[in-house]
């Protein structure tokens, strides 16, 4: 699969599209390094210039062209016409280009700078790799795209499941229609038409412009669980506007069982069994070449018994949570941190128990601009069921006013959970008692502060190099390599062993005080972090298999017998 056949929006889809990526000319004849490059694609120049020709015939009233990524200031050109310029490097943006295009060939030019300024949400880039910090990378790293709508077209729509229906908000002046259209398992096989009977109602339906609401109840629910994926696919009409969006029954909240405060899934206990997954291929940087590759990770950790992947300071393109959606895989969305990070401050204070507080008097550009992107990031991934909580900041990076950027996601955002501070810094205001532990295995002698449960979001990271796959890649080049990990295993054995040994004495016996979940550092190796369950390339798994599946069953029963 290549990523010009990917539909870019899987919650929102139209019949009609027009993809624009495939080859590029990069910086043009004037400069240096100039020659064609694929687009998506990451980068690590900080000043690109690309050019593409596209054909193109009007169809309908507007014509709107669409970036679903550019790092980090993306200054956008339609056939010599300045059309808009996006800063940030992580979401979505579009253009208006209808009095623009032109029937024929139309030339397209896009600017991208990126001077890793932190005022930005950046991630784990760094301008010097190294250990727990990577290769940076830039350019227009995700899809680019155009679509035709009439005017009055359907903008936006909001999904809201429980466990009865969905409430759909549709953004649109025109008045709206819903209508289930399907419904599928996780391996897209089509259901009988039973399963989608079902009772509509309109909540609102204002006659001007505005949001209309509507209220679907299938007659016998499906609920999503992560072995039993089961979507519901819908398709909402406004005037000659048509989209299909699909959605899944499920909830996610907190309740006290036998005294104690729990995760649930759907009303029942469960345990977020996560690994955490940032996203990195060899090769490709923070792209794999092959989308197909989100849902092959997903199915290898899904092997090793695993249940939720902690999407770590990154924004993934939505074929990834599709992917999750499709095939069950909960995932725990962090936030893209931007600010200083100082090791001092940020790590060897908390390592010897040092909390501070994150209040601050003046909130300057960096603070509001994380704001904004954190809404920005619940309204664009709101609709994906699969996303069960949010992480706000990451052990102290760019940390600031959390207690109330707490408040704030649960009025952006009332039906998922919230760890505020991943790791520690932690203020008054949480969903879960969060903490890091590595280096050590401690017995965990009570639940967590405050009631809250308790949340191990990052252990492990034992060590195995495996022959270095997938380093250096094309866009690491060769230097001197300093391995990174949290202690060195000699063989796969000695690493299963370990794990096995850390889930056995720290966190099975922990779920009857109140642990509701573990994740376990990490996926895959990452340039010079060789911590993975992978390797970078993906093509050596360095565990047993039948051993971590049976760590899994070991966290499913013991959650069970306190349910």
């Amino acid at each position: 699969m290549d990523w010009k056949d990917v539909y870019p929006r899987p919650q929102l889809r139209r019949k009609s599209w027009q993809s624009l990526c495939g080859e590029w000319m990069l910086q043009g004849e004037e400069l240096p390094g100039g020659g064609l490059c694929t687009v998506p694609s990451c980068r690590s120049e900080q000043d690109l210039f690309y050019q593409t020709c596209f054909d193109f015939r009007r169809e309908d009233e507007l014509v709107l062209l669409h970036f679903e990524a550019a790092d980090q200031i993306a200054d956008v050109k339609l056939n010599g016409i300045d059309i808009g310029i996006h800063e940030g490097g992580y979401l979505p943006f579009e253009f208006d280009i209808s009095d623009i295009a032109v029937d024929g060939v139309n030339v397209l030019e896009v600017r991208v700078q990126d001077r890793l300024d932190h005022l930005y949400p950046y991630g784990k880039q760094k301008k010097k790799r190294g250990g727990m910090w990577y290769t940076p990378m830039s350019g227009l790293w995700q899809s680019v795209w155009i679509e035709q709508v009439p005017k009055d077209y359907i903008r936006s729509v909001r999904i809201t499941p429980d466990l009865e229906g969905v409430t759909v908000e549709v953004d649109c002046p025109q008045k709206a229609k819903i209508r289930l259209s399907g419904c599928k398992n996780g391996a897209a096989q089509e259901l009988a038409e039973e399963e989608i009977a079902a009772e509509y109602s309109v909540l609102h339906d204002p006659s001007g412009e505005g949001f209309q609401s509507f209220r679907i109840e299938p007659k016998a629910p499906h609920l999503w669980t992560p072995d039993d994926p089961f979507l519901y696919t819908a398709v909402i009409t406004a005037g000659r506007d048509e989209v299909e969006v699909y959605f899944a029954l499920r909830t996610i909240d907190i309740r006290s069982i036998g005294g104690v405060n729990r995760v649930c899934l759907n009303g029942k206990p469960v345990f977020l069994h996560g690994v955490l997954d940032q996203g990195y291929f060899a090769p490709g940087l923070m792209l794999p070449e092959d989308p197909e590759e989100y849902s092959r990770d997903i199915l290898r950790m899904k092997e090793l018994g695993f249940n939720l992947l902690r999407k770590h300071i990154k924004i993934e393109p939505e074929e990834f949570y599709y992917q999750c959606d499709r095939l069950g895989m909960l995932v725990m969305q962090d936030m893209v941190n931007s600010g200083e990070y100082s090791f001092f401050r940020d790590t060897i204070l908390p390592t010897i128990g040092v909390n501070r507080s994150d209040s601050i008097a003046l909130r300057g550009p960096r603070e509001k601009y994380f704001i904004e992107h954190c809404e920005k990031t619940v309204q664009h991934l709101y609709n994906h069921p699969c996303i069960v909580a949010w992480t706000i900041f990451n052990e102290g990076w760019g940390q600031f006013d959390s207690d109330c950027l707490f408040g704030m996601f649960k009025a952006w955002d009332k039906t998922r959970l919230v760890d505020s501070t991943s790791g520690w810094f932690a203020q008054e205001k949480s969903d879960f008692d969060s903490r890091h532990i590595y280096f050590r295995t401690p017995t965990i002698k009570k639940g967590g502060k405050g009631g809250r449960p308790l949340f191990i979001s990052e252990c492990g990271g034992y060590s195995l190099e495996a022959g270095g796959h997938g380093v250096p890649g094309p866009l690491n080049p060769v230097q001197e390599r300093k391995t990174y990990g949290y202690g060195k295993c000699k063989d796969s054995k000695e690493l299963t062993e370990r794990i096995a040994a850390l889930y056995g004495k720290m966190i099975i016996p922990a779920v009857p005080l109140g642990c509701c979940g573990c994740i376990y550092t990490q996926l895959s190796d990452i340039e010079d972090e060789i911590n993975g369950l992978y390797t970078y390339d993906r093509t050596v798994c360095k565990v047993d298999k039948d051993a971590m599946r049976k760590i899994s069953k070991k966290l499913a029963a013991a959650v069970r017998q306190e349910g």
